[in-house]
């Protein structure tokens, strides 16, 4: 068993998806973002499941799965919000605490803001928001995503590991060097797969801003607490975004974490773990 637990394969309407549990108790299910996957979280799920909570992390399609989806799918941005949701229901998951981050942030967004019942608290990381949606320095992949062959010729790209550090991969999103074998089962994969390269650019042709918007409106009648957990050192998603998330929420709170950059779980693994137990634990009490 590795650090997320036991694998397990569910089928969705979209096709199948898998995913890692670990622990019993309350669910937690983790939202990674484009151009990763659930090993994203292998640092904090360790500490959470041993918290008392059941800790779940799917491998969405997101260009770092292994799976690809049917053929038919809709892998829009709203479409892997009725995704994720469809995760919740095939589970049969209730009062959920969603933890996400990056682009995953955002599809939790369009999820909470059209039907939110299953979900009992949020932690949303630095994620995409409002007008960032993609942030400035990733703005032009969608117009690329549409483009014919360009998700190939970003596969062959992503071979070259002198790339990896740079600011379009992995330099703005985390201080600390990345785990090459995790590092390699985020960007190889999109190379491998025709499959996997078919849903990354379903998804990426349909990245907007005014998804966000539309559902940062809607997220002011979002009852349930949330709790943003933002790194004060972002590059992508500078801290002035969780503020404003908290204007429009409810019942928001921020928790700024210094040292780190997008990826809080790679950077402070244990400081994150520790908000999101006493976070859950204590709302749910």
């Amino acid at each position: 068993m590795t650090a997320l637990g036991q694998d397990h394969l569910i089928r969705l309407p979209q096709g199948e998806v898998r995913y890692h549990e670990r622990g019993t108790g309350r669910p937690v299910v983790f939202v990674h973002g484009v151009l990763t996957n659930a090993q994203l979280w292998r640092k904090v799920v360790p500490t959470i499941a041993e918290a008392g909570f059941r800790c779940l992390a799917p491998d969405l399609p997101m260009g770092a799965h292994e799976i690809p989806m049917r053929a038919d799918a809709d892998l829009s941005a709203p479409g892997m919000s009725t995704l994720l949701g469809d995760f919740l229901d095939a589970l049969d998951l209730h009062d959920v605490t969603l933890v996400a981050n990056d682009t995953g942030g955002a599809i939790t967004q369009l999820l909470l803001a059209r039907y939110p019942s299953r979900v009992g608290r949020v932690v949303l990381t630095p994620s995409d928001s409002f007008e960032y949606f993609f942030p400035p320095i990733f703005k032009p992949l969608p117009r690329i995503a549409r483009v014919p062959g360009s998700t190939a010729v970003l596969g062959q790209l992503l071979r070259i590991r002198a790339l990896w550090p740079l600011p379009l991969l992995f330099g703005w999103v985390t201080k600390k060097p990345l785990d090459p074998v995790v590092a390699e089962s985020y960007l190889l994969r999109l190379r491998r797969s025709p499959g996997v390269r078919r849903d990354l650019r379903k998804l990426l042709r349909t990245v907007d801003p005014r998804l966000t918007l539309a559902a940062a409106e809607k997220l002011r009648s979002f009852e349930p607490p949330v709790l943003l957990a933002w790194a004060t050192e972002d590059k992508l998603f500078p801290i002035r975004f969780a503020h404003r998330l908290a204007e429009v929420l409810p019942n928001a709170k921020v928790v700024e974490i210094a040292d780190s950059y997008t990826f809080v779980s790679e950077d402070q693994p244990e400081l994150l773990a520790g908000h999101i137990v006493e976070f859950a634990g204590v709302m749910a009490d």
